[in-house]
């Protein structure tokens, strides 16, 4: 991996390919059909990727996952904004996949790694563990382990794996968004609840779905708003935890 001279990692189309769990033949093919946009063109003619292609990789995956053919996928990119951020993409793609039911899967420590996009360390499999992202299944019959592990999940854990903060600083985040997240979901069920009160089971079900995937892309996008506003107040205020400066009447006079 290099930086660019802003300091932004970039990847050799081998290392975005491993880091996407798929091909190098698959990452050109979706260059030619327009999926991905082209790679920044370095020294000695070397194309280098950046986290939007990754990104970018990631959602069609979860297109794919959901069954969409890849003419559907190339209709739903094209309605997407082409200079789309990293975080927006992830955006999308955590819409797409509140579309499907949780799916969890018994794989090898191999199949792990693969799935993953890399090899991943002892401690940082413990890490995904603590998370409830991987769970160790012991497979007696074939001497090794087996993991439990939800596909979404798995690309969220890998993602936190390197944010640079403390295990305990990540369990007590999702703590905390656990907690929010079913406080909000049960006061919106409580609304659409008492909304469909007077109509049948086949039309609650009707409107459940289609309000599902609209509900969630509204708490993602109200709460990434918030998130972003509220990380900015911190940083214009120079960060809660500094103590304020003293008022003008209550510092010492000089000597």
């Amino acid at each position: 991996m290099t930086t660019t001279d802003a300091g932004e990692p970039t990847l050799t189309i081998d290392e975005l390919a491993a880091r996407a769990g798929v091909t190098v033949r698959t990452v050109r093919f979706y260059g030619t059909k327009g999926l991905l946009p082209p790679p920044v063109i370095g020294a000695r003619r070397v194309g280098h990727y950046g986290r939007e292609h990754l990104a970018r990789l990631a959602l069609i995956e979860e297109l794919q996952q959901r069954g969409m053919t890849l003419a559907a996928i190339e209709r739903y990119l094209a309605q997407l904004p082409p200079d789309l951020s990293e975080h927006d993409l992830a955006l999308h793609r955590a819409v797409v996949a509140s579309w499907a039911p949780e799916t969890v899967e018994s794989v090898t420590r191999g199949e792990l790694d693969r799935r993953a996009g890399r090899p991943l360390t002892d401690e940082e499999v413990d890490r995904l563990a603590a998370m409830d992202v991987v769970v160790r299944d012991a497979d007696v019959s074939a001497g090794g382990d087996l993991y439990r592990v939800d596909a979404g999940l798995l690309r969220l854990g890998v993602e936190l794996l390197d944010v640079p903060f403390s295990p305990e600083t990540v369990l007590a985040a999702r703590t905390a968004l656990l907690e929010h997240s079913r406080a909000a979901a049960r006061d919106l069920s409580r609304l659409l609840r008492d909304a469909v009160a007077e109509s049948g089971a086949r039309d609650v079900r009707s409107l459940s779905a289609h309000m599902h995937p609209l509900v969630v892309q509204a708490l993602l996008t109200t709460f990434q708003r918030s998130l972003r506003e509220e990380i900015r107040e911190w940083i214009d205020g120079g960060g809660e935890d500094e103590p304020a400066a003293p008022a003008e009447d209550d510092r010492a006079a000089p000597d």
